[in-house]
């Protein structure tokens, strides 16, 4: 107990860290009308404040782990919470769109550190018995996060102003400076790896390109042909960082992670079904604010629901994997998550509320089950000495998935909009019914990638748990 008692400012400072970095990527889905309208844009073109701070996230995690073993976990985690609070003082003081998307981009290279570091702190500070108690209380107000923070955002443009969305930031980015010197022990590696530069430039050029040309999908003529330029370099980026891991001594992710079967297809199966499930946080609080017209605290009242049950079932989803394994859990879950997508085009000025509220309600339980099915396949079978950039990876595709469902989604609803001519509340509302179509046709096809996992697969292990507590 005394160890246990000696590590809790450790704990808290990492807890408050994650609780900051998941908060703040879902607060401000609800405020984007409001934002939008105090900033002089369109509510279609909002989705790049989110893309900046997830891409951002997604482009630094691979590096995260050579940034503390070159300055330590002290230096690292402490100028993490720095840039972030930074980020967040710019945010709130931006006056256009530019600016915004620029600080929120500051904002999720800070957000980038806070977990990864503050895992490894508490991985190599905690005694091992000790550790899945520890991460259970560092990652408990994490998931915190996503449950306040649409309603948190909504309450805040309603009745104060979105810019202290960002404000709040501020004071607990403060403290966290303050303690995270004489709290946060200094551990690194003896050794000095080198930096795959080569390969992390190729696969950062990747994963912007590739976001940047998904949200240009509401462009047409000759301007649309740019996206599909930019496509095209993106892809072709991936592959030449393919070619270069294969021939590199140390790449960013060893290629023989892709030897394994379950972490292969987990992976991939995480990028294409996130990609839709990505897309929700984003489209469901802007249609029913811009389509709907509710008032956002309304509308985040309306995504408690989501995180409620997402949460209530966390406890049930190993058990049925338990039992049923993870091939029948993934491919029937995957078409019932994108079913209940598709349903959301059902909403409508005459829906009755309590059936919204059912639909959200069995939504957040299945995508809940999906995650976590999802996560655990991913790193069960992997060996140790390859978990840790397995799981590096993973948390990459996560958020890459995210910043890719946003920009399809949003370049998407664009589109649909201008083809129909949505130019009333009702040829408005029809877009945002075809868009969810789409993202749950896309999340449904990735049933066939689950499809390829052996019939008897299933079990899980120690590190899986410890996996699952960590990415929520």
């Amino acid at each position: 107990m005394a160890e246990s008692t000696s590590h809790r400012p450790l704990l808290w400072l990492v807890a408050v860290g994650f609780f900051m970095q998941t908060l703040d990527s879902t607060i401000v889905n609800t405020a984007l009308p409001v934002m939008a309208r105090d900033l002089g844009e369109s509510p279609l073109r909002m989705q790049s404040v989110i893309i900046a701070y997830s891409l951002v996230m997604a482009m630094l995690i691979p590096i995260s782990g050579w940034i503390t073993d070159r300055f330590g976990t002290r230096k690292t985690f402490f100028g993490a919470i720095l840039v972030f609070t930074l980020g967040s003082l710019f945010c709130a003081v931006s006056t256009s769109l530019n600016e915004l998307v620029a600080s929120r981009a500051l904002q999720g290279a800070g957000g980038a550190m806070l977990l990864p570091v503050g895992r490894l702190a508490v991985l190599k500070a905690v005694p091992r018995r000790e550790f899945l108690g520890a991460m259970t209380f560092v990652t408990i107000p994490g998931l915190l996060g996503p449950l306040i923070g649409p309603t948190l955002g909504g309450w805040i443009v309603e009745y104060t102003s979105w810019h202290w969305i960002f404000f709040i930031n501020i004071p607990i980015g403060i403290i966290g400076c303050f303690t995270a010197l004489p709290f946060m022990p200094d551990f690194r590696s003896a050794e000095r790896p080198q930096l795959d530069l080569s390969g992390f430039l190729l696969l950062a050029f990747s994963m912007a390109s590739i976001s940047i040309a998904l949200e240009g999908m509401s462009e047409f003529g000759f301007r649309g042909i740019y996206g599909l330029v930019v496509l095209i370099f993106g892809l072709a980026s991936l592959a030449a960082y393919w070619l270069h891991a294969l021939k590199h001594p140390a790449p960013l992710f060893p290629v023989k992670l892709f030897s394994t079967d379950s972490y292969r297809i987990g992976l991939l199966g995480n990028l294409f079904a996130r990609i839709g499930t990505g897309a929700m946080p984003f489209l469901v609080p802007l249609m029913l604010q811009v389509g709907l017209k509710l008032t956002p605290s309304e509308a985040g009242m309306m995504m408690i629901p989501i995180a409620l049950t997402g949460m209530l079932v966390k406890r049930f989803g190993k058990p049925m994997i338990d039992r049923y394994g993870y091939r029948r859990i993934l491919i029937s879950n995957t078409l019932v998550v994108g079913a209940c997508m598709a349903s959301f085009a059902l909403f409508g000025a005459d829906h009755p509320q309590w059936l919204r509220y059912v639909q959200l309600s069995i939504f957040g339980a299945v995508n809940s089950l999906q995650f976590t099915a999802m996560n655990t396949i991913c790193l069960k079978d992997l060996e140790t000495e390859l978990a840790s950039s397995g799981n590096s990876l993973l948390s990459m595709v996560q958020m890459l998935s995210m910043s890719l469902g946003v920009a399809g989604a949003g370049g998407l609803l664009a589109a649909v909009s201008r083809q129909i001519g949505a130019d009333t509340p009702t040829d408005l509302l029809r877009a945002f019914q075809i868009t969810f179509v789409c993202v749950g046709l896309v999340t449904a096809a990735s049933a066939s990638i689950f499809w390829q996992l052996e019939p008897d697969a299933g079990g899980q292990d120690k590190r899986s748990d410890e996996v699952e507590m960590e990415m929520g």
